[in-house]
């Protein structure tokens, strides 16, 4: 073979070579590219997961903040309760007091009508003996008088015996 077609072949061969080279360079790029679009996926994909996660935790957040707010509402209603309960209880003691109050005044005006009653029984009675006492008086003053009935007549009954003895 002639040098010129040798060096031509050689050329052309080299030519082949650097265009293959070329190729498997720009292949080479091309990975790359595919691997940096593939990491830019990766990266994008964490961020969304990320971001999953970060609004997961604030979802959480926020569940437990409206626990721990309805939590606080529940006792907060606890203790307006307790507190009407207490003032219910207070005013039942109360009503318990006028209660017995109004039956303390209730037994004592009893007593006192059953006190007047007896003093009026008392007095009553102080009456009959009165009664009894003027009645045993006119008793006696009846008694006396008869008495001296029979001895007036005792008397006249001597005095007519007398006077007929004379006569």
């Amino acid at each position: 073979m002639p040098r010129q077609e040798i060096r031509s072949c050689e050329r052309m061969e080299k030519e082949r070579e650097g265009a293959r080279e070329r190729e498997r360079e720009r292949e080479r790029e091309r990975e790359r590219e595919r691997e940096r679009e593939r990491e830019r996926e990766r990266e994008g994909e964490r961020e969304r997961e990320g971001e999953r996660e970060r609004r997961g935790r604030e979802r959480e957040r926020e569940r437990e903040r409206g626990e721990r707010e309805r939590e606080r509402e529940r006792e907060r209603e606890r203790e307006r309760e307790k507190h009407k309960e207490g003032e219910r209880e207070k005013e039942r003691e109360r009503e318990r007091e006028r209660e017995e109050r109004e039956r303390e005044r209730e037994r004592e005006r009893e007593e006192r009508e059953r006190e007047k009653e007896r003093e009026r029984v008392r007095e009553r009675e102080k009456e009959r003996e009165r009664v009894r006492e003027r009645e045993r008086e006119r008793e006696k003053e009846r008694e006396k008088e008869g008495e001296r009935k029979k001895k007036r007549a005792s008397v006249c009954a001597r005095e007519r015996v007398r006077k007929r003895g004379k006569g």
